[in-house]
């Protein structure tokens, strides 16, 4: 309602992909004084949201699709410990074991 562009054209989460009405991030990228999360603690966090979602995945399996997932989210594709993480898991990210 405030501001310029009040069209409804999505605005999203820039950490992961959540509609959000305004700010870069949602209320569940957040910590208590508003600034994003730490990497790890969002990393853990939405490798928990999808083995809640999907069943039958791994936590091992999980944490590659958070990571993937992060990858394509502005808040994270540069973030040096995603490009560490995702150079040390193994190529199960293709539809591995």
């Amino acid at each position: 309602m405030q501001g310029t562009g009040t069209q409804r054209t999505g605005t999203t989460c820039q950490s992961c992909g959540m509609p959000i009405e305004a700010g870069p991030y949602c209320q569940h990228c957040i910590n208590e004084e508003g600034n994003l999360q730490a990497f790890a603690e969002r990393l853990e966090r939405m490798a928990q949201w999808i083995r809640r979602t999907r069943d039958g995945l791994t936590r091992t399996e999980a944490e590659a699709q958070a990571l993937d997932h992060m990858a394509s989210m502005p808040a994270w594709r540069d973030h040096p410990e995603l490009h560490a993480r995702r150079a040390q898991e193994p190529a199960a990210g293709a539809g591995g074991r």
